[in-house]
């Protein structure tokens, strides 16, 4: 008699409504995890994005890398040029070709008894023309 008791007292609980607080505290306690890790993996999402597309992200890192490579190489092309002036200079000072050198190509300088012939500049023909 126990036994058909048991098996009564089973269908009684079975066929009783469940209120709906208790459905609603046994459906967190088995989708928090699911829902936590959801959040989790969104949240990586938006970090990952930022890292790459942020005010501070890769994108604009590479901009400056590049940018930090074009400047120094027109740092590098400036100091050059620099140094090859400073010579021209120094050559200047000192050597009396490279003096006489300047003056007849800037200056139009002629020694005593020399000619300066001065040609037109060639006049550019119609594009067309195959003369």
């Amino acid at each position: 008699m126990a036994e058909e008791e048991i098996q009564t007292e089973r269908r009684v609980a079975v066929a009783a409504p469940v209120p709906l607080r208790v459905r609603a505290v046994a459906w967190m306690a088995r989708m928090w995890r699911p829902a936590g890790t959801a959040v989790a993996v969104c949240l990586a999402l938006l970090l990952t994005w930022h890292v790459v597309n942020g005010k501070h992200g890769l994108q604009v890192w590479h901009q400056k890398r590049s940018e930090d490579l074009q400047l120094r190489k027109e740092i590098d092309e400036l100091q050059q040029e620099n140094a090859r002036l400073k010579d021209h200079i120094e050559k200047l000072k000192s050597d009396p070709d490279a003096i006489e050198h300047e003056a007849r190509e800037k200056l139009h300088y002629a020694k005593p008894g020399e000619v300066i012939y001065t040609l037109p500049a060639p006049t550019p023909g119609p594009a067309g023309s195959g003369k």
